[in-house]
């Protein structure tokens, strides 16, 4: 098992596939996709295109489909959900399908969706994602972060760290370390994020530009739901492309 860490879509490789690919964007579209599908939604179905997503969403029944559109932290006009996970309750998305598109998580997702099996992460659901990568053991792993409009951030860097941290941990008792896990320089570099900011995710996330600009946004209780670790038993996995449900053993 290699695991390598991509900063940005734009990082990502073209040129080959992994066997497994996982997008983060803790600020915050795969919070949201993690929480509507625990929540009941029926899937997420990702654009990085709002015109290509109000065209595919009008062929689906109104009544079974909500629309989830972000610029720059902001709902989209026309839109009757922006990025926030803290309004995907049972009694609004359950049941109905989900057509989102944000300033950069689904742009990522869209960069992945060709590798052989696509998962989203968050902080907030990390423990699913390392016991389905224990449990189906893919010779590729690559952590795709969707940072901001082609740049870096913390957020996204501090959740890979976080996962591949625990999937050596967990690895340990079968001889794997992280330098024998570890597919590039990123994954050390992640990991050192997120052992020396482990106890204070929230503050990283304060510190961090894209948790500043929502912080503007009067968006601290989102920022302190995506700050938590391992509270969602859920895995959003790519049933076709673009769509996101919640994978089932």
């Amino acid at each position: 098992m290699k695991v390598s860490i991509f900063h940005t879509p734009e990082l990502i490789p073209s040129d080959s596939q992994p066997d497994c690919a996982i997008a983060i964007d803790v600020l915050r579209a795969t919070s949201t996709i993690s929480t509507a599908l625990a929540a009941g939604a029926e899937a997420v179905q990702a654009f990085s295109s709002m015109d290509e997503l109000m065209r595919v969403s009008e062929q689906w029944p109104a009544d079974r489909r909500l629309r989830a559109g972000e610029r720059g932290g902001a709902k989209v006009e026309g839109c009757e959900m922006g990025n926030s996970p803290l309004a995907c309750t049972p009694e609004l998305v359950g049941g109905k399908r989900l057509f989102m598109s944000t300033t950069n998580g689904t742009r990522c997702l869209e960069k992945i969706q060709h590798a052989k099996t696509v998962l989203a992460a968050a902080l907030i659901n990390r423990a699913a994602i390392v016991q389905y990568l224990l449990n189906q053991q893919p010779d590729s792993i690559w952590i795709a972060g969707s940072g901001w409009e082609g740049s870096y951030s913390l957020e996204d860097t501090v959740c890979a760290g976080a996962i591949v941290h625990s999937l050596s941990a967990h690895l340990a008792s079968q001889g794997q370390t992280l330098e024998s896990i570890a597919g590039n320089d990123e994954a050390f570099a992640a990991v050192a994020l997120y052992t020396q900011w482990q106890d204070r995710l929230l503050d990283l996330l304060c510190h961090a530009t894209h948790g500043q600009r929502l912080l503007r946004l009067d968006c601290l209780d989102d920022l302190k739901y995506c700050a938590q670790l391992d509270t969602l038993d859920v895995l959003p996995i790519q049933r076709e492309l673009g769509v996101l449900v919640k994978h089932t053993a």
